[in-house]
């Protein structure tokens, strides 16, 4: 009864809407897929079973099952069903009900975590109420089965449980769309993803302005994905972009912090930004990194130090956020720093207020978490110190947590003509040297101006002589 209250709820009145919005289920067999099985990781497959067992439906989905058609390694597997998180806590010995916008659960296999979903309802937006004026939302009659919608449209909230052909329709792309089943070996197709991915083609489902709306940061899903894949963008996906553009400023902050790091590091870092700018998303998304993108000089930089994220990425190995952001807002904080030392303030507190400047002025938009934040102003902190070449100096730096990252960014900023390459090669040495031959590397540096100068202690003048018997206990 409840399940007919939701669908009548949340299901497009049909009289209104003359065309069909649910696809039609197409499934492919083995033959047809040609998904190499032993490809899924053994946490993903017994996620599925265990679901299956007990009676529920059960699909990885997603970009896993994208990627395993197209021969590449999926960075995660996520899982589908219609189970409630309720229904999926109990039959996996550790698992976790998370997130608020949209409930999940996470199952954890050892270190590996499947993230399994319970499949979304189509939603009426007639349906939604006003709402405190400014949040709109339809409410069923389950407590934690809401929907909630701002009054641009952005989906706030939305937990309400769906089909498997309706969660379908609410995903982003059809290339997205795409349900696995690794026990009957079958991929479930409702929205020709098949064809889109032959034909190289990123598609949004259903109407794309409609659904920028409900969830803006599609749009920098459609640069990622147009980049990582090297996919062509459907015209329809592709001319409602630039109208939608503003629905990006009522982005929550932390969560566009945590899709530009997802855009960044997909291994296509270049070609992310390149789209970005393309589609005329770059403006207000790294306000700072605006002015720095018309400047030769800043766009080598970051070019550079994006070029070398994507060339780690491609070798396995993690790409830090906090060295990404150190590099995308130190044009920034270089510039000024030097109109602050023009000012007469200390370098090294001259660095400290730049900093505090750049990131207090990008907080506006983009809510860097503050470890990240922490660890990239260590990085900047370090850079005046490399050329404090001393034994004390040098040898406490080297032994510093963040020594590696920051010498990395000197080598990047020597590669871009922002610093001395012979200090670089300097320090590769002396960090390959033992205790001997630092010694004389350290002896052979040039006197610096300043150096071995030690402060002096200024001595407590004594007082002066008193008078005899003044101020003794006898003189009174």
């Amino acid at each position: 009864m409840i399940r007919r209250f939701i669908n009548r709820l949340f299901t497009p009145n049909k009289s209104k809407d003359p065309t069909p919005r649910r696809g039609q289920r197409r499934e492919l067999l083995p033959a047809q897929h040609q998904i190499d099985a032993s490809r899924i990781p053994p946490s993903a497959r017994s996620t599925v079973q265990t679901l299956q067992q007990a009676g529920f439906e059960a699909y990885i989905v997603g970009g896993a099952v994208r990627d395993l058609l197209l021969g590449l390694k999926p960075k995660d597997f996520d899982v589908a069903t219609n189970a409630t998180p309720e229904q999926v806590k109990p039959l996996f010995r550790r698992a976790f009900i998370i997130g608020r916008r949209f409930r999940i659960v996470h199952v954890m296999h050892g270190r590996e975590i499947i993230e399994v979903s319970t499949y979304r309802a189509l939603h009426d937006p007639q349906a939604v109420e006003a709402v405190n004026g400014n949040e709109r939302t339809a409410r069923t009659t389950l407590a934690d089965k809401t929907l909630a919608v701002d009054s641009s449209g952005r989906v706030l909230r939305d937990n309400v449980w769906g089909t498997l052909d309706e969660d379908a329709e609410r995903r982003d792309f059809t290339v997205n769309a795409l349900y696995y089943d690794p026990i009957r070996d079958v991929v479930v197709d409702y929205h020709h993803g098949i064809d889109d991915l032959k034909q190289r083609r990123l598609r949004m489902i259903g109407e794309p302005a409609a659904r920028y709306r409900e969830d803006p940061v599609r749009m920098l899903r459609v640069a990622r994905f147009a980049a990582k894949l090297g996919f062509d963008i459907d015209p329809a996906t592709l001319q409602a972009i630039a109208p939608s553009a503003d629905l990006l400023a009522n982005v929550p902050a932390a969560r566009l912090f945590d899709e530009t790091v997802k855009l960044l590091q997909t291994g296509h870092a270049v070609a992310s930004l390149q789209q970005l700018r393309r589609l005329g998303l770059h403006h207000g998304l790294l306000p700072l990194l605006d002015p720095v993108l018309e400047k030769p000089e800043g766009e080598r930089f970051i070019t550079n130090a994006l070029q070398d994220t994507d060339a780690r990425i491609a070798q396995g190995k993690t790409a830090s956020p906090s060295f990404l952001f150190a590099c995308l807002l130190w044009h920034d904080v270089e510039q000024r720093w030097s109109a602050l030392q023009a000012e007469g303030v200390a370098p090294s507190m001259a660095l400290d207020q730049a900093a505090d400047e750049v990131l207090a002025a990008q907080a506006e938009r983009l809510a860097i978490q503050r470890r990240v934040a922490t660890d990239l102003r260590e990085i900047w902190s370090l850079q005046p110190r490399f050329e404090r070449r001393t034994p004390r100096y040098a040898n406490s730096l080297l032994a510093h947590p963040r020594f590696r990252a920051a010498f990395d960014f000197l080598s990047l900023r020597a590669r871009s003509d922002q610093a001395d390459p012979a200090l670089v090669q300097w320090w590769e040495e002396f960090q390959q040297a033992d205790a001997e031959g630092r010694a004389a590397m350290l002896a052979a540096v040039p006197a610096q101006p300043g150096a071995g100068k030690s402060k002096r202690r200024r001595r407590r003048k004594k007082p002066a002589a008193a008078e005899p018997g003044a101020g003794s206990p006898a003189a009174g």
